[in-house]
């Protein structure tokens, strides 16, 4: 196989993961007829259609899929055989991709990365921003970052965080118009401020704990984010109850422009785990990112 053949096989897997030219060609760097030429080119080579284009998106056709379970592993082998070479260099290198929650960068983990890149400029990462539970080996991404209870079991866990809860916040005029929840079930009389989870397509039943005894309790109310920021200012713009992080707004709990309820039923929950499979601990990058990330006592 040549040069051209491996590219063009890297460039169909990336269209295939993105279900989109648009997004590929943008992650490739190279313009979107260029790669729609390409994968033209390596379905005339082989005799097959491996793409099935509509006005809206990309479909992979069967014998796509089927190319696509056969390279993608072996395309990652060369990719981690290739980056390994970097110990070879004074210092490492490479990309890794991430797919993490707003939550998780802004407190865990860009606080520590900030301060290490500086020291291994040859280090790219990429941080992609989302809810939804990610299978990181078949979208190309070289791990992930998730609470502890949401890690895969067939994966290594590093954890990089502390344990931290979720608190029932309100403004204090809310509370002064509606009264205060005494009980985790006084919340399905009230307006909460929910939250959808991506991944599952439902809206999360809030988790709460006291003496043992468990509950989860699906709320309603006018607002549904699936960001926890987007709730906190809803919940200071007096629109309900939010159910969010503690430690992202300890600033509104000072200032007053929140009060928090039902706090003897709030759990700590586990904090959050870097996730990987186990061939990705060998690579020099990636062993410097988990030593930066990990959490120490």
């Amino acid at each position: 196989m040549s040069i051209g053949d491996l590219n063009r096989l890297r460039w169909f897997q990336l269209v295939a993961e993105e279900r989109s030219f648009t997004r590929a060609a943008a992650r490739i760097g190279v313009a979107q007829s260029t790669l729609s030429h390409t994968i033209k080119q390596l379905e005339a080579q082989m005799g097959i259609r491996l793409l099935t284009r509509t006005t809206r998106n990309v479909a992979v056709t069967e014998a796509g899929e089927r190319l696509l379970h056969v390279i993608a592993p072996r395309l990652t082998e060369i990719d981690e055989e290739i980056a390994a070479l970097s110990e070879l260099r004074d210092k490492p290198s490479g990309t890794i991709r991430l797919t993490l929650s707003d939550h998780a960068l802004d407190r865990v983990v860009w606080p520590k990365l900030k301060t290490v890149l500086r020291d291994y400029p040859d280090i790219h990462v990429e941080l992609i921003l989302d809810s939804t539970f990610r299978n990181i080996v078949e979208e190309g991404f070289d791990a992930g970052v998730r609470l502890g209870e949401s890690v895969e079991k067939d994966m290594i866990a590093v954890r990089i965080g502390p344990d931290w809860r979720l608190v029932a916040v309100a403004s204090p005029a809310y509370l002064a118009a509606r009264g205060r929840p005494q009980h985790p079930t006084d919340l399905i009389r009230h307006a909460c401020i929910n939250m959808r989870h991506e991944s599952a397509g439902g809206l999360y039943a809030w988790e709460f704990e006291k003496d043992g005894q468990a509950l989860r309790v699906r709320v309603s109310g006018q607002l549904t984010f699936n960001t926890s920021y987007a709730m906190i200012d809803a919940a200071v713009s007096h629109y309900g109850i939010a159910y969010v992080p503690h430690d992202i707004i300890e600033a509104q709990l000072s200032s007053g422009s929140l009060v928090q309820v039902l706090d003897d039923w709030s759990p700590f929950f586990d904090g959050y785990f870097l996730y990987y499979p186990s061939r990705r601990q060998n690579l020099p990058a990636f062993r410097i990112l988990i030593d930066a990330l990990r959490h120490r006592e």
